[in-house]
């Protein structure tokens, strides 16, 4: 972590001019009438259609995959006092739950889960009228949570799961008690993508009357169709501008 706000805009700088000297550098693409250019669109949108195709038919695969019922009962410390996994439902049938990089001895949580959260913080409004809760879980205690919530000026449902099982049950906390992530061992591990510890990771969870199950979960790589500035800049000649370094100019959106 940097120390200083001098050290902190000096590493800043840095990374806008390394990005900015490596999109010089990229090869542009290819400058074509305007004739030429409509080709080319047409081929890719072949392509781009049968994605659609090949994606659609995926979903429905995950929606039929097979569920799990909970046995636990997973409690969580919210603002206003202790919450269970049945209370985040909100009465409605599902919830989704994100799992946000959040250790109980850091200050900040992780820069890529706030990514992540300024993607989806506006769009919850949207998931509740398709009967969906949603809430954002994190090992850190409830008082940092708080804290650094508030200077994100977010205000979707953030719960501590300190000192209970729920992040080593979902394979997001990594340790010698629970050495997997992303359904492979990853704990001391010379192969292992990523840090251990606190990890990044999206839960599913349908309620059928008074019994929970869990449908879904995903990790690493599989949080990115949510991340909707990457799906913008994928969009666009430069891309996401990383050249081998994913996420390496990210910010908290209070410190660009």
């Amino acid at each position: 972590m940097v120390d200083t706000n001098a050290e902190l805009a000096a590493n800043e700088v840095s990374t806008k001019e390394k990005t900015m000297d490596k999109n010089e550098e990229r090869k542009m693409p290819e400058v074509v009438s305007r004739e030429a250019w409509l080709r080319a669109r047409k081929e890719l949108l072949v392509k781009e259609k049968e994605w659609n195709q090949r994606r659609d038919a995926l979903s429905a695969e995950r929606r039929n995959l097979p569920m799990v019922r909970l046995e636990k009962d997973y409690v969580f410390e919210g603002p206003d006092g202790r919450r269970t996994l049945g209370d985040l439902f909100q009465g409605r049938r599902q919830l989704i739950v994100y799992h946000f990089m959040f250790d109980p001895a850091w200050e900040d949580g992780c820069k890529a889960c706030s990514f992540v959260a300024d993607n989806f913080a506006g769009a919850l409004v949207h998931l509740a009228a398709r009967d969906t809760s949603f809430a954002v879980i994190s090992r850190a205690p409830i008082a940092k949570i708080e804290r650094f919530k508030k200077r994100m000026g977010w205000n979707f449902p953030w719960l501590s799961s300190y000192g209970g099982d729920f992040n080593h049950d979902f394979q997001v906390t990594v340790d010698e008690a629970q050495p997997e992530y992303n359904y492979r061992a990853h704990y001391h591990q010379p192969d292992a993508q990523g840090p251990e510890g606190e990890r990044e990771g999206l839960s599913v969870f349908l309620r059928d009357g008074k019994h929970l199950f869990h449908a879904y979960s995903t990790y690493a790589r599989g949080v990115d169709p949510f991340l909707n500035t990457y799906n913008f800049l994928d969009h666009t000649p430069l891309g996401r501008q990383e050249d081998g370094e994913p996420m390496a100019w990210l910010r908290h959106h209070d410190r660009y």
